[in-house]
């Protein structure tokens, strides 16, 4: 009996035994099979980590084509060609063959469940150092492998493996791939050199807008049925004999530089500036980008059928800018050219800086007038390149009501005009127009305060500016008359009595307008007085956060003086009048504000510290 028990638990024993062996060695057999990348572990793994709603499945691609010699064949592509964007290609690595913890070559780093020089020691692996590993994140779709340890019923380490296709939702993932080679490397680049820039130029700009050779032609759609305009629809031209073209609205491409070939569109309002390269000795009357007439001479169709009535662009104004920046509008006459001129080796005059259309359409879809309206002015070779702005709104011809330009938005920018108007009942009114705002009597050589055109410019904001012009002692000889006369044309005409505190002030809150203040009163003065300078003060202020402040008007006074001795002077038979404007800052020092720290008020429970106390 005794000798049957002992069999018994050597049978016993010897049966443990070897379940404990053959536990260790399918865990070191599985720790074999990854390191050696044995392709029936690689297959048997499944998608267990994917989530149902992110997990795609796995698709096979086929193996490329070998040719006569076993290599897998490629089909070469000329190096200047701009492939088209197609699928991505297969790594040449899978994501379970690599290893970022393996540290040391030939040795197995502990806990390392991907290193295959582990063997029988991942049996006793405590756990993976390394969960999940993804080699390219910034795919749509890419591969992930994981690893996991389970324990056995003997204790020892059995390592799960799993490799799963996961989904990356982010916007800016990469869905398709078009460099024409493996993997994301891209060869060296070509040298960029004077005679290479035209056709890398033209190689990798070509897709934003038709290059010079298209210029002025017409893209081979078909015109639609429809005889009016849509909203996006290319605005079209005609030549001299009847040849259909676009409307062209320089902006700038992929860098600053003017594009002159890019097209403007129905009823979507575009403003943009650019710059352009000259050597101004060449190019001051040779260029068409600095002519008028290229911006004005233009003939618009009213539709898109082929039968639209042309009509002209019409010039509603032109403005010359001086060296100073001071502006003074010109009235074009029959036959008077102001095209751009060469004074000197160093500097232009007549050239182009600004240009500003307006398009009225009807609700129809057909343009009914067109305006356009230019600010010219002189371009020195120290300010090269040159800068040119460029403006189109459209506005429908049932309302007549322009959009109000404003000056800041909130707070005022410094060189905008300073928004004023004239108060009626409880609303301001203004003018559309930002030349009849608050102003200067524009000052030039030798300009006669009663006598001749008095040109305006107006109050820019931050910017302190004097002018003046000359009063002669003979046209003061009825004294009331003169001064009456002398202080409108200083004030100007519609003299606006109200400032708006911010730039965006709207007209039916007089409230958040400020009123403009005068020291002068005529009928205090019984003696003659001749107001010789008015200046106005204004004052203003940062309001708002520190991070972004907003600039507001505070208050405005308009201060005159006059004469305090006879005009009558010996050897002077001219007295020189003068105005200006000064910017006055009042922000007080700013300071940093903290909130304070809050304190606690809570209250126990009557019986918190039972059955202790």
């Amino acid at each position: 009996m005794a000798t049957s028990v002992t069999r018994s638990v050597d049978l016993v024993c010897l049966f443990i035994s070897f379940n404990l062996a053959a536990t260790g060695n399918i865990s070191s057999h599985l720790f074999n099979k990854l390191a050696s990348g044995d392709r029936n572990v690689i297959d048997s793994i499944t998608d267990i980590y994917a989530s149902p709603q992110h997990s795609e499945p796995e698709v096979t691609e086929p193996s490329p084509s070998n040719d006569s010699h076993g290599e897998p064949k490629q089909d070469k592509l000329p190096a200047d060609t701009l492939l088209a964007s197609g699928p991505l290609l297969t790594p040449a690595t899978k994501v379970i063959m690599m290893c970022p913890c393996d540290w040391h070559r030939g040795m197995c780093d502990m806990n390392c469940c991907c290193d295959r020089d582990c063997g029988e020691e991942g049996t006793v692996f405590t756990d993976c150092s390394m969960l999940t590993f993804s080699v390219n994140q910034q795919l749509c779709s890419h591969d992930v492998v994981s690893y996991s340890l389970a324990s056995t019923i003997n204790g020892y380490s059995n390592l799960e493996v799993s490799v799963t296709k996961e989904t990356n939702y982010d916007i800016f993932c990469i869905h398709s791939q078009n460099s024409g080679f493996d993997g994301f490397s891209h060869p060296s680049t070509a040298l960029l050199t004077d005679s290479s820039f035209d056709s890398l130029f033209k190689q990798f700009t070509s897709f934003m807008f038709d290059l010079e050779e298209n210029e002025g032609q017409m893209p081979t759609a078909e015109v639609q049925d429809l005889p009016g305009y849509q909203f996006g629809d290319e605005i079209l031209t005609a030549g001299e004999r009847g040849e259909r073209g676009l409307f062209w609205l320089s902006s700038p491409g992929v860098t600053a530089e003017c594009v002159d070939t890019s097209p403007a569109v129905f009823l979507k309002d575009q403003s943009s500036a650019c710059s352009r390269r000259l050597v101004l000795d060449q190019d001051c009357s040779t260029s068409p980008a600095l002519n008028l007439h290229t911006y004005s001479n233009i003939q618009l169709c009213v539709g898109k059928d082929k039968d639209a009535e042309v009509i002209p662009l019409e010039v509603s104004s032109v403005i010359l800018q001086s060296l100073d920046q001071t502006q003074t509008e010109v009235r074009m006459t029959a036959g008077e050219d102001l095209s751009p001129i060469l004074l000197n080796l160093d500097l232009c005059a007549n050239v182009v800086l600004k240009v500003e259309y307006v398009m009225r359409y009807s609700p129809e879809g057909h343009i009914v007038n067109a305006s356009v309206s230019l600010v010219l002015g002189f371009v020195r070779g120290a300010a090269l390149p040159l800068k040119q702005d460029f403006q189109i709104i459209f506005i429908q011809q049932d309302h007549n009501q322009a959009p109000i330009p404003l000056s800041g938005n909130p707070g005022y920018g410094v060189g905008l005009p300073l928004v004023s108007g004239i108060r009626a009942a409880d609303v301001i009114v203004r003018s559309i127009n930002l030349r009849d705002t608050l102003s200067l009597l524009h000052g030039a050589e030798d300009q006669d305060c009663l006598h001749g055109a008095h040109q305006r410019s107006p109050v820019l904001f931050g910017l302190d500016s004097v002018t003046g012009c000359t009063l002669r002692q003979e046209d003061i000889a009825n004294c009331s008359l003169a001064s009456e006369v002398l202080l409108d044309i200083l004030r100007g005409p519609d003299y606006p009595h109200y400032v708006a505190s911010f730039g965006n002030s709207p007209l039916n809150n007089p409230l958040d307008w400020v009123q403009v203040k005068s020291n002068f009163n005529p009928g205090e003065v019984h003696s003659c007085s001749i107001p010789v300078s008015l200046h106005f003060i204004v004052e203003w202020t940062r309001h708002g956060s520190l991070l972004n402040p907003q600039i507001q008007i505070l208050s405005i006074k308009e201060v005159i003086q006059t004469n305090t001795t006879s005009l009558v002077r010996s050897g002077d038979s001219s007295l020189s009048i003068r105005t200006s404007v000064a910017f006055i800052p009042m922000s007080a020092a700013a300071f940093p504000g903290f909130r304070v720290t809050p304190t606690i008020d809570a209250k126990l429970p009557f019986n918190f510290f039972y059955p202790f106390v």
